[in-house]
């Protein structure tokens, strides 16, 4: 299994297992996830997620292959596509939500940190959003809120530049909660869910929704215009010589594009 879920005294534990791929993320692994965070957030014995993925990499992001092959017809955004089913069931969910980030996160599986409200990162972890090189737009309301968390000129070197960046360059601009050994990691998070499990249920998400509440309509926002402007842009032919070039295995020149 691609993505593996284990539900036990109150954590609901989900984990990307493709390594193989580098835990790379398809539209099958994408419904799973959305799949478990539907249930679990109506299931009373879920009082807290965890997202891990392997000590060596958390996930590099979609996989492209797969991704192309899925995209929408015209470049029309298709709201049941399980990217987008998983991006919504995420930013809404009322539990909390932790992440555990060892190895590399790229693209989506660093904006996907933005929704959690717990992200512990191994002093290993390595993070990118590069959407600019592939011709395309953030995603997933990222647009909106990393430059709140960062700012908006530490924001928008990470996202037009695309770069990678480390665990305490992301401390330092306020996107974790703390950087722990990689062996550590994973039982930190845990005992941190804990923690979660043993409050009342009713107060923890009370205090997540007002904390969330004041970007909330932001987000929602956001997430469309992304949505729409990510679609079009897919079909570009800025991001066609960024695909082709790298299944190609080659820089790609974008000279020729104004």
């Amino acid at each position: 299994m691609d993505i593996l879920t284990h539900q036990a005294d109150g954590i609901l534990t989900i984990a990307f297992n493709r390594p193989e791929r580098k835990n790379a993320i398809t539209g099958a692994m994408y419904q799973t996830m959305a799949d478990a965070l539907v249930a679990a957030d109506t299931d009373s014995a879920v009082r807290a997620i965890v997202f891990t993925g392997k000590p060596e990499i958390f996930t590099a992001g979609n996989d492209l292959e797969d991704f192309m092959k899925n995209a929408p017809a015209g470049g029309k955004p298709d709201a049941a596509r399980p990217v987008y089913q998983f991006m919504r069931a995420l930013a809404g969910c009322s539990k909390p939500v932790i992440a555990a980030v060892s190895g590399a996160a790229i693209g989506i599986g660093t904006t996907m940190l933005m929704h959690c409200d717990m992200v512990y990162a191994a002093d290993n972890a390595k993070f990118s959003m590069p959407f600019a090189q592939l011709g395309l737009c953030p995603e997933f309301a990222s647009s909106v809120l990393f430059p709140a968390v960062a700012g908006y000129p530490r924001a928008a070197e990470k996202l037009l530049l695309g770069e990678s960046f480390s665990a305490a360059d992301a401390l330092a601009m306020g996107m974790l909660s703390k950087v722990l050994p990689a062996e550590e990691l994973l039982a930190y998070a845990m005992a941190q869910a804990a923690k979660l499990v043993a409050l009342p249920a009713a107060s923890v998400r009370a205090t997540k929704s007002l904390m969330k509440q004041p970007l909330q309509a932001g987000i929602e926002v956001a997430i469309a215009a992304e949505i729409e402007l990510f679609s079009a842009m897919l079909r570009a032919p800025e991001a066609k010589e960024a695909f082709t070039a790298f299944f190609e295995k080659r820089k790609p020149d974008f000279s020729k594009f104004a």
